[in-house]
């Protein structure tokens, strides 16, 4: 039984440890210097990152302040409205979506 409760926990731990990354420090097109930080691994699960509530930034020492259940509006920065497909026969006689 004790086995299995330290293989659990290495097994957690390796999961964790391939969940998170460092991310170089760029310039962005507009010129904005971005400081080299860490960050959990990008995915669409807005439950696993270190800014949501109830989450833990080991770099920072901060506790997460993001509403993981509200939707992104507008006025977020970053937002990006989704974008409706076009689909249709080109030229060719392909159907083709953009």
């Amino acid at each position: 039984m004790k086995t299995g409760f330290v293989l659990a926990a290495v097994m957690f731990a390796v999961s964790a440890a391939q969940a998170q990354g460092y991310v170089n420090p760029y310039t962005r097109s507009d010129g904005t210097y971005v400081p080299g930080h860490h960050r959990t691994a990008p995915d669409s699960n807005p439950h696993n990152n270190y800014s949501t509530q109830g989450n833990y930034n080991p770099y920072t020492g901060q506790t997460g302040t993001v509403d993981p259940y509200r939707q992104p509006s507008h006025s977020t920065p970053g937002y990006q409205a989704p974008q409706p497909q076009r689909c249709g026969t080109n030229r060719l006689g392909q159907y083709v979506c953009q």
